[in-house]
Formats: C-alpha cells, sequence, structure tokens
C-alpha cells in the first residue's frame, strides 16, 4: 500500500526515499551514533564535521570529480547564487555574461546577473513559448563572453536539457537544482554547479555547490563575508551555524544513492523508466491529455500537461487527491497539471499515478 509521502508528486520540496525518511524520523528523536536529537546537535561537533567530510566525498564519488572542484554546502537556495556568481564572475569586468533564459527560474537568474555587470540573453523562452530549447547550433556564443549560465531542468515549464550548452573555452555554469544527481555528467565541462536539495538530494535550506577553485581568486577582499566562497571552503562548509539537519539528510540520500541504488547510471535508467510511463499515457491519450514541452526536450524530472479545460484540470486534481496522490498542481505561472518525479520517487508511485490518468480519461470520455 502506497503511502501519502510515496505519492506526492510535489515540485519541491519533493518526495524523499522512504528507507532515508525512516532515518530521518530516527533522527528526529535521537541520531544512532549521538544520542541526541539532529535537531539539537552542534555544528561545531567532531559528529558534524564528520557529516560534512563524508557527505562532501560521497557526492565526489557518485560525479567522479576532480580534485580541480571544491565541493560546498550553502545557504540562501539557488537564488542567493543568482547574485554570488555574477559578484565573482562579472562584477567590475569589461565583459558579458552569457545567459540562455528558457524558463522560470533561468530568467530570474539574468535579473540578478544584470545587476553586476552586462548580460547577452542569447535565448529568449518567452519569445519562443517557453515549450522548447535552442541547440548549440541555433546559438552566437562569443569567444569572450565572461561566462555562459544556463539551467539545465526547468521545473516550471518541463523542458530539460540533454546535450551540454556552450564553448569549453568559456567558462560554463549551470544551475541544476533540478536534476542533480539524478544523472551521470561530466563535471570537468563546468566550472560552477550549484543546486539546491529540495528536489533529489534532500530537504529545502542547503544549496550545493561546485566551484572550480581556480575561480576563487577573482574574489574580492570588500564582498560580504557570508558571499565570499572562499570564507566558506576555508571553513568547509562550517563558516556559519550551517543547516545541519538538511545537510544529514543529504548524507543519507548520497548513501542511498551510492549503496542502495547503484550510482547515478543505475538512479539515470530509473528516473528514464519513470518518465517514460508518464509520457506513454499523455501520448497514448488521443488528446486527452496534452504535453506542455516539446518531445525531444522533454524533462525526465517534472512532467508538465494540460487538460481541455481548466475545469476538467480541476477535476483531475480532485480525483487524484481522492486517490491519495498530491503535490500535481501546475506552477502558479502557468497552470496546468505537473507530476515532479524525482529521485525519491518510486517507479511503483508513477505507475499508479498512470493507472489513474488512464482511469479518469476512461471515465470522463465514457
Amino acid at each position: 500500500m502506497l503511502t501519502a509521502n510515496e505519492l506526492n508528486f510535489s515540485g519541491g520540496p519533493g518526495a524523499l526515499p522512504k528507507s532515508v525518511l525512516t532515518m530521518v524520523q530516527q533522527a528526529i528523536d535521537s541520531v544512532p551514533e549521538v544520542g541526541l536529537s539532529i535537531l539539537g546537535i552542534s555544528h561545531r561537533s567532531r559528529w558534524f564535521a564528520d557529516v560534512l567530510a563524508e557527505t562532501e566525498q560521497n557526492i565526489r564519488d557518485l560525479l567522479s570529480l576532480p580534485d580541480s572542484h571544491a565541493v560546498l554546502f550553502l545557504q540562501g537556495g539557488a537564488t542567493l547564487q543568482f547574485s554570488m556568481i555574477p559578484m565573482l564572475l562579472l562584477s567590475g569586468s569589461n565583459k558579458t555574461a552569457e545567459y540562455i533564459e528558457t524558463g522560470y527560474w533561468s530568467h530570474k537568474a539574468r535579473v540578478e546577473a544584470e545587476k553586476e555587470g552586462k548580460v547577452t540573453l542569447l535565448w529568449d523562452g518567452m519569445k519562443e513559448g517557453l515549450d522548447h530549447l535552442p541547440h548549440n547550433a541555433d546559438l552566437a556564443f562569443s569567444a569572450d563572453a565572461a561566462y555562459l549560465h544556463y539551467v539545465s531542468n526547468e521545473t516550471v515549464e518541463g523542458v530539460q536539457f540533454h546535450e551540454v550548452m556552450g564553448r569549453d573555452d568559456v567558462l560554463r555554469v549551470c544551475d541544476m537544482s533540478s536534476d542533480f544527481l539524478s544523472r551521470p555528467i561530466d563535471v570537468n565541462r563546468f566550472d560552477i554547479i550549484y543546486a539546491h536539495a529540495q528536489k533529489n538530494i534532500g530537504p529545502a535550506g542547503v544549496t550545493v555547490v561546485i566551484i572550480r577553485k581556480s575561480l576563487l581568486t577573482r574574489s574580492q577582499d570588500h564582498f560580504p563575508a557570508m558571499l565570499d566562497y572562499r570564507n566558506h571552503l576555508k571553513a568547509q562548509s562550517n563558516y556559519n551555524t550551517p543547516p545541519v539537519f538538511s545537510i544529514y539528510v543529504v548524507l543519507l540520500i548520497s548513501r542511498w544513492l551510492k549503496n542502495d541504488i547503484g550510482g547515478l547510471a543505475n538512479m539515470a535508467k530509473i528516473n528514464a523508466e519513470k518518465a517514460a510511463a508518464l509520457y506513454r499515457v499523455i501520448d497514448e491519450s488521443n488528446g486527452f491529455y496534452r504535453g506542455f514541452a516539446a518531445v525531444e526536450n522533454r524533462s525526465l524530472m517534472n512532467v508538465v500537461f494540460n487538460l481541455a479545460t481548466p475545469a476538467l484540470e480541476a477535476d483531475f486534481l480532485n480525483y487524484a487527491a481522492s486517490k491519495g496522490v498530491s503535490g500535481l498542481a501546475g506552477h502558479r505561472s502557468l497552470g496546468g497539471i505537473r507530476a515532479s518525479i524525482y529521485n525519491g520517487m518510486t517507479l511503483e508511485a508513477v505507475q499508479y499515478l498512470c493507472q489513474l490518468m488512464a482511469e479518469f480519461s476512461a471515465k470522463t470520455s465514457a
């Protein structure tokens, strides 16, 4: 019998794996190795220093991360990185940053960057309808750009890049908040990767930043202390009081990915199977369900679709809720239906949703 937690298709925070949720519940009462609640363990304890070290090492192992890159656990969500990154790479520079704007979140990132320096918009998704993505060949990248920024997966619109964008001779920055650790990536091709945790790797409160160490020489002493990556690296992500609880859950997720799933290649296969099942129901519904994203750009994390009318969509949401399914309402900026199927969502739960979709279309069309 699937539980409410297992049937939470929310765009974020997303569902945690059942085994991890069980360990989290135990840790709230008492972490086995410590005997104290995770909510009351000091961030200066030896135990938490070990948590930080193991979490970083697990991420390094999962990504085959080279020593050239640092792993930081920061606060402020991806939103703070929208400002910290251009502050580091663009502020005071005569160069121009290039942004690919493909949806809700990449738009927000671009707006913040413009406060720090010159920005060129290589792709305006708003003008393109937000339902498809460009290929590298479609964009006029500059060899002299300060950096390129793009979002690998747009949670609102359900579009995902399935290729690495940009030039390898220009700094490449990617917001991977909603598909980080969902599939293998070649980290060597990226200079900064950032991802808030509340999609695939834990609850809200912590943001993972992977940054090429050589970029830290660009930091300037007049930066506010909390916005200087150097301080966080020197303090091993313990510069101020970090979100102990959230980082501990990321540790549990990283163990689960390594030991239970068997690595990111296996996770990618599971995620592809989940997405294929949902898109199959949409494609075989004779137009009853209407996918939003172009087929080649469909997200494996966020399946976005519509029904014929908003009233019918409301009926569908009520029907799903009556069957124990939650979190399917589309983002407020787009509407429609969105099924988010992050790492913690099981194939069994997705198959249950597929069954409900088939039942609803059959009874409505009868």
